[in-house]
């Protein structure tokens, strides 16, 4: 994998994802010019953080019952071919940990040319009785395996 850094945002060139879902378009997450609304990309990416964690056999509502709570610290996004009214796509993931934040890059991909929709990085962090802590075995299970 090879990084191209552009202001704060780092983008992955050839990253090598391990989970992805797929999924379709649908009319209402479009806005007057007939595009996915911004605000849905970020939808489609915390629906596949939580497929993901859940395929890992992690449960948010079991953490939070343990007192633990898992927040998006920072959200980047950068947008670059949009997704229309029932176009297919697919939501790839790949996370990884520096410090206290748990970082999963994320990249959207129309399923008819595989094109980049959009590509992020979000930090997220874990609280307990809130105050962050470094870490958590459930959460560290999330990591791929070197």
């Amino acid at each position: 994998m090879h990084k191209a850094i552009f202001g704060r945002f780092i983008r992955y060139i050839n990253m090598e994802y391990i989970f992805e879902n797929s999924d379709m378009v649908r009319d209402y997450e479009c806005d007057i010019q007939g595009i996915v609304n911004n605000a849905n990309y970020q939808h489609y990416m915390e629906h596949s953080r939580h497929l993901y964690v859940l395929d890992r056999g992690v449960s948010f509502a079991e953490l939070h019952d343990e007192g633990i709570d898992v927040v998006v610290a920072r959200f980047e996004i950068s947008y670059k071919v949009p997704l229309r009214p029932c176009d297919e796509y697919v939501c790839r993931l790949m996370p990884e940990k520096k410090g206290i934040r748990y970082i999963f890059h994320q990249a959207i991909f129309r399923k008819a040319d595989n094109k980049l929709c959009c590509q992020a990085q979000v930090d997220c962090v874990a609280t307990m009785g809130g105050r962050l802590i470094s870490g958590h075995p459930k959460l560290d299970a999330l990591l791929p395996q070197s």
